[in-house]
């Protein structure tokens, strides 16, 4: 008995629940660019991923549709903040375990690729210098790219180190033929996170990277702002209190040692400034309780 297929407006309906209900059950999600990832890489990442995170790709088109609509019956108006990150060909992967932890089990299925023609350069590729083991007849593909080689025991060796490609430009032909003939295989593909959703926030995946120590030092530089700021236009707060009381008695003690206006810590310092302006080293001219200096 042949089974029956389904149609298109059956499965855009069995993919809009499938959206709907993940959205309901999961509040962290990662968007993944997923350029040049084939169907047999997709199947180990969802395979290493577990059973704590799903990956849902589809056209963008069809995820913007069904956010908006189950914002509206929801009311979760947080989930539109994720219509402007849905660009180009990306993915969602739901997660209820760490982020960073997913983040990095998704970076590690990236699998080596050629450079085609007409492909966009990820990364500069760069030609290092060696013995190719090809012989004197391909010398020609190295005069086309301008590679200064020479003949080393009948095969071509390769001088200095050649930057064949730049990051963003196009692969041509004369490129990939090379490349190829030299075996190297300069690219590597896999879902990259591109952003980060969690509760309604949007952020940028580098946060993830974040310890605690950077985080301790991000602080320590906001509290060191608002002190400077606080203490510049005379505004008390509690990072600049201590610095305020500081000052104020330490103009309270200018005062003091310039007038006959006194008081007990200001006559310690009256006395250390007597002590050394008559230049008398008797150490008994001074009280033996010196603990009010450390105030």
């Amino acid at each position: 008995m042949a089974v029956k297929k389904a149609s298109k407006a059956e499965k855009k309906l069995a993919y809009d629940k499938k959206l709907c209900r993940f959205l309901d059950a999961y509040t962290q999600i990662l968007v993944v660019g997923a350029d040049n990832v084939g169907s047999k890489q997709m199947q180990s990442i969802r395979k290493g991923l577990g059973g704590e995170s799903v990956v849902l790709m589809g056209k963008n088109t069809m995820m913007k549709r069904t956010i908006r609509v189950h914002a509206e019956k929801t009311g979760n108006k947080d989930i539109l903040n994720l219509i402007p990150l849905l660009v180009g060909n990306v993915g969602l992967i739901f997660t209820k375990g760490d982020l960073k932890e997913v983040s990095d089990e998704v970076s590690k299925y990236k699998v080596g690729a050629p450079a085609r023609v007409g492909l966009i350069a990820p990364i500069d590729v760069i030609v290092p210098p060696g013995n190719t083991g090809l012989d004197p007849s391909q010398t020609s593909f190295f005069q086309v790219l301008n590679i200064p080689t020479k003949i080393n025991k009948g095969t071509v060796e390769i001088i200095t180190p050649v930057e064949l490609i730049k990051k963003g430009d196009k692969v041509g032909s004369s490129e990939a033929a090379l490349l190829s003939k030299l075996g190297i295989r300069p690219f590597s593909y896999g879902l990259i996170v591109s952003s980060v959703y969690d509760g309604g926030s949007v952020f940028s995946p580098q946060v993830l990277e974040l310890t605690e120590d950077d985080l301790i030092v991000k602080f320590a530089s906001g509290v060191s702002m608002v002190t400077s700021l606080a203490l510049a236009i005379s505004y008390p707060t509690v990072a600049a209190a201590p610095h305020m009381l500081v000052n104020g008695y330490k103009n309270a003690l200018a005062i003091a040692v310039q007038t006959d206006y006194s008081f007990p810590l200001a006559e310690k310092v009256k006395e250390y400034l007597k002590y050394y302006s008559t230049g008398d080293d008797d150490s008994s001219y001074f009280s033996s309780d010196y603990s009010l200096w450390e105030h």
